[in-house]
């Protein structure tokens, strides 16, 4: 029998996929609805050690409140107003609604039902592909484009690989651009006793509608700004409330930047690591339940608002039958 392996399960009647390490006890459970991950279990059973604050039941899967653990595609976070202008197109991404109706948030995949595409294992790791065509012209207003989205999740022994694969399957270039939602509690004990260290040189400068400002005053250099947001070297989250993009990642010899949020108390610990992009820290303030029991370390390709910006729109345009690929993870550190 292989070390590795995937397995199914359900949560109610939702299907999951199960990726198992039968070596080290780890386990990372994912719903096809959504590609959600929902566990992360990483030592054996009767310790129950779940890094991941995701959805508890299939209520939660399918509401979806608080995106944990989202696939952002086409967009991550916010949409300034809910509206866009691409190639002096504008585009309304909620007609017809008014005031705080306007919002929307983490594009448009959380609740479809992806395919599983391909599953694999041996002695080195377990793989599932999922694959989604829902975006398609017609299927959500403003966004008359077509996208297949693929993300494959591998588990090996130095933790969980997310690689996210957007091919533009339709006549004209479309606004795109990936993000991955994960929360992670690494214990019960309060999250401002835990480490954080976000190797970036830049943090981005927002409105209190976490939309960042206009043109060049959005990059702050960590040297000029509040030292509250500041945690290029690791330090206690304290009573800092981040709801904050870090940018100008720095990248290790591997050619990775690793975000790392760690337990002291625990000894449990985690690096979360990308090779390009940015990090949004957000420390769960808002969250609809366990406010600031859990920290997410969000991943993204650009910033949020990239679809309005002009500084972001190389990173967003993806030209028809060409496909962009984003690729990170979590390490594990117990």
């Amino acid at each position: 029998m292989s070390r590795f392996t995937v397995t199914r399960s359900n949560l109610g009647d939702q299907e999951l996929v199960v990726l198992v390490d039968a070596d080290a006890d780890r386990e990372v459970r994912i719903a096809r609805r959504g590609a959600t991950v929902l566990s992360i279990v990483t030592c054996p059973p009767e310790a129950r050690c779940d890094i991941a604050d995701g959805f508890r039941d299939e209520k939660e899967l399918l509401a979806h409140k608080g995106s944990r653990f989202a696939i952002m595609a086409p967009f991550a976070n916010r949409v300034n107003d809910a509206r866009y202008t691409f190639e002096g197109k504008s585009y309304d991404l909620q007609p017809g609604a008014v005031g705080a109706d306007r919002a929307i948030r983490h594009g448009f995949l959380r609740g479809e039902l992806f395919d599983i595409q391909r599953e694999h294992a041996n002695d080195d790791h377990a793989s599932v592909t999922l694959f989604s065509a829902a975006i398609r012209p017609g299927a959500h207003p403003g966004y008359p484009f077509a996208l297949d989205v693929s993300v494959a999740f591998t588990l090996d022994e130095k933790g969980l690989t997310v690689e996210a694969k957007t091919r533009n399957v339709g006549d004209h270039a479309a606004p795109t651009f990936f993000g991955w939602h994960p929360y992670f509690r690494l214990s019960d004990n309060p999250i401002e006793g835990w480490e954080l260290q976000v190797p970036a040189d830049t943090v981005i400068a927002t409105g209190t509608d976490f939309i960042p400002v206009p043109g060049t005053r959005a990059w702050q250099a960590l040297d000029k700004a509040e030292r509250w947001v500041d945690f290029r070297k690791p330090r206690a989250i304290g009573d800092a409330a981040l709801n904050h993009t870090y940018a100008d990642l720095q990248l290790d010899a591997d050619g990775r930047a690793r975000t790392r949020l760690r337990d002291p108390k625990s000894g449990s610990g985690i690096a979360v690591w990308q090779e390009r992009g940015v990090m949004l820290v957000f420390t769960s303030d808002t969250a609809e339940r366990d406010a600031r029991k859990s920290v997410a370390l969000e991943p993204m390709e650009c910033m949020a608002d990239a679809f309005n910006r002009d500084d972001c729109t190389p990173q967003v345009t993806l030209p028809p039958a060409q496909e962009r690929r984003f690729v990170c993870g979590v390490e594990f550190d117990r």
